[in-house]
C-alpha cells in the first residue's frame, strides 16, 4: 500500500514538473514581451499590426478552439460517436472562407483608417459620430465574452481537479491567475507567440493521444467493431439525422463575428499572406478536430461505462485517458495543452473585451477630442483586464453548464449579433449605422431569448435563428434609410493596393 502511494506522488511529481515548465516558458513570454506591448494601444492589443502569416494561422485556429475542442467535444464524441464530426466541418468550412476573402476585406480596411477593435472598424465604416454604435457593439460584446472566459476557467478548474486532484474552485482561481500574468504584461504579441507554440501542443496531444489507443486496441478495425456492438450508431456520421447535423454544422456560423478571431486579421502585416495563412490554419483545424473526434470514438471503446470517468462527466475523457495511456512526462503536456486551449481562447478574449472598454468607450468616448498619452491607455487596459479576470472567476465559481454548451452560447451570441452585421459591412454597399446597430441588438436578444426558452431551444440551436434575425433585420433597416455617402471609398479601401 506504501509503495503505491509513493509510485502516484512520483508519478504526480514529474507531470507537475512538465507543466510547471511549460508555464514558465508562456510566462517568460508574457515579460520577454511586455516592453514592445507598452508603446501602445495598437502594440498592445493587435501587435502593431506586424504578425506572420504563421502566427496568424495558427493564433486564428486556436483561439477559436478553446476548452470546447479539447473536452467538449472529446467528450460529445464519446456520447454520440461519429457523427460528432458534424460539429467541427462548419467551421473549418467557413473559417477557410473568412481567411481567403473576409479577412483579406477587413484587413485592407482596418489598415487604412486605422482600426484597431471591431468597434473601431465599425465606426469608421458607418460614420458612428455619436457613439452609440460603439457603445450597443461594446455591451454585445461584454455581456458574452464574459461568459466565455469564465467557461475556460471552469475548463481549467476541471482540468486541475481530475489530472492533478486539486478542487475545482481552486483549479479556477489557479487558470485564472497565469491567464492574467502573462496577458498584462505581453498584451497581443504574447498571446499570439504562446498561441503558435500552444497550437503544436494541440496538434501533437489531440494526434498521438487517438494513434496510441487504437494502436492498444488492436486497430481501427477492431475499434469500430466494438463501438458497433455497443451501438451502431456510434460509428455512423449519419445516425444524428439531418435537422441536428444541419445545427452542428451552423456552429460555423459564429467564426465571423467572434472578436478574438477577427482579431488576428487585423494584425497581420500584409493582407497578401493570408492565402498561406489559409492553408496553414485550415490544415491544423482538420487535424485537430478529427483528432478530438477520435479520441471520444476510442475513449468509449476503452471505457464504455461513464461511471468510470471523474464526477461521471465526460468532458474529463481527455485527461484520463492521457494519464493511462502516457508517460507522466508526456501527461504533464497533454495538460499543458489542454491549458493552451484554454488560455489561447481566454486571453484574447480579455484582450477584446478590454480594448472595447479602453479603445471604444473611454478614449473614444469619454475623451473624444482629449489628448490621452498611449502610457495611460495602456495602464488601463492592463487594469480592465485584471477586473474582467475577477468577473469572469466569480461567474465561473458559480456557473453550472457544462463547458460544451456555455462556449456554444457565448459563440452563438457573438455570432449571430456581429457576424451578419460585419458580412454585410463589407458585402453589400446599401448596408447602414441604423442596420447595423438594429442587427446587433436582434441577434443578441434572439439568441438569449431562444436560449432560456426550452420549447425553442429544443428545436434547434440558437445560432441559427439569432443569426438570421441579425441578418434579416439589418437588411430591412438599411433599405429604409441611408447608407454612407462615402461607401464607395470604403468599398475602395477593402481592396488590395
Amino acid at each position: 500500500m506504501e509503495e503505491t502511494t509513493v509510485l502516484e506522488l512520483a508519478v504526480d511529481r514529474y507531470a507537475i514538473g512538465a507543466f510547471v515548465a511549460y508555464l514558465m516558458i508562456i510566462v517568460g513570454l508574457g515579460v520577454w514581451t511586455s516592453r514592445f506591448s507598452s508603446q501602445g494601444v495598437g502594440h498592445f492589443f493587435i501587435g502593431g499590426r506586424r504578425m506572420n502569416r504563421f502566427v496568424v494561422a495558427l493564433s486564428a485556429v486556436v483561439s477559436g478552439r478553446s476548452a470546447w475542442l479539447l473536452l467538449g467535444v472529446t467528450g460529445m464524441s464519446y456520447t454520440m460517436g461519429a457523427s460528432a464530426v458534424w460539429a467541427i466541418v462548419g467551421y473549418i468550412v467557413v473559417e477557410l472562407f473568412l481567411f481567403l476573402y473576409f479577412a483579406r476585406r477587413i484587413r485592407n480596411f482596418a489598415g487604412r483608417y486605422d482600426s484597431i477593435t471591431i468597434p473601431d472598424f465599425f465606426a469608421s465604416r458607418f460614420e458612428d459620430r455619436t457613439g452609440l454604435l460603439r457603445i450597443v457593439l461594446v455591451a454585445v460584446i461584454l455581456i458574452f465574452m464574459l461568459g466565455y472566459v469564465s467557461a475556460q476557467f471552469v475548463a481549467g478548474g476541471k482540468t486541475f481537479a481530475s489530472s492533478f486532484h486539486l478542487d475545482p474552485v481552486h483549479g479556477i482561481l489557479l487558470t485564472a491567475v497565469i491567464v492574467f500574468l502573462y496577458t498584462i504584461l505581453g498584451g497581443f504579441l504574447a498571446v499570439s507567440l504562446t498561441d503558435t507554440i500552444q497550437a503544436v501542443f494541440m496538434l501533437l496531444s489531440l494526434v498521438v493521444l487517438p494513434v496510441l489507443i487504437i494502436f492498444d486496441l488492436g486497430g481501427w478495425g477492431l475499434v469500430s467493431a466494438t463501438l458497433a456492438e455497443m451501438d451502431p450508431g456510434l460509428v455512423d456520421p449519419a445516425a444524428l439525422g439531418l435537422g441536428a447535423a444541419l445545427g452542428f454544422l451552423a456552429i460555423g456560423l459564429g467564426s465571423p463575428g467572434n472578436p478574438h478571431i477577427i482579431a488576428r486579421y487585423l494584425s497581420i502585416s500584409d493582407s497578401r499572406q493570408l492565402r498561406t495563412a489559409a492553408v496553414v490554419g485550415t490544415t491544423w483545424n482538420v487535424l485537430m478536430g478529427g483528432g478530438a473526434v477520435f479520441i471520444g470514438l476510442a475513449g468509449r471503446a476503452v471505457l464504455p461505462d461513464v461511471g468510470a470517468l471523474p464526477a461521471g462527466d465526460t468532458e474529463n475523457l481527455f485527461p484520463v485517458l492521457a494519464q493511462e495511456y502516457l508517460h507522466p512526462v508526456l501527461f504533464g503536456m497533454v495538460i499543458a495543452s489542454i491549458f493552451a486551449a484554454i488560455m489561447s481562447t481566454a486571453d484574447s478574449q480579455l484582450l477584446v473585451a478590454a480594448s472595447s472598454v479602453v479603445r471604444d468607450v473611454y478614449e473614444k468616448i469619454l475623451k473624444s477630442g482629449e489628448e490621452v498619452s498611449q502610457r495611460r491607455l495602456v495602464w488601463m487596459s492592463r487594469l480592465v483586464v485584471g477586473l474582467l479576470v475577477a468577473g469572469a472567476v466569480a461567474f465561473g465559481v458559480l456557473a453550472e453548464d457544462l463547458v460544451f454548451w456555455l462556449v456554444l452560447f457565448a459563440w452563438a451570441g457573438l455570432g449571430a449579433a456581429i457576424g451578419p452585421t460585419a458580412l454585410l459591412a463589407l458585402y453589400w454597399r446599401r448596408t447602414t449605422a441604423a442596420g447595423v446597430i438594429a442587427g446587433f441588438l436582434s441577434g443578441a436578444l434572439v439568441t438569449i431569448v431562444w436560449y432560456l426558452v426550452p420549447a425553442l431551444n429544443n428545436l434547434m440551436y440558437e445560432l441559427i435563428p439569432g443569426f438570421a434575425a441579425g441578418l434579416a433585420v439589418t437588411v430591412v433597416v438599411s433599405l429604409f434609410t441611408a447608407p454612407p455617402e462615402r461607401t464607395g471609398d470604403y468599398f475602395d479601401a477593402m481592396m488590395d493596393d
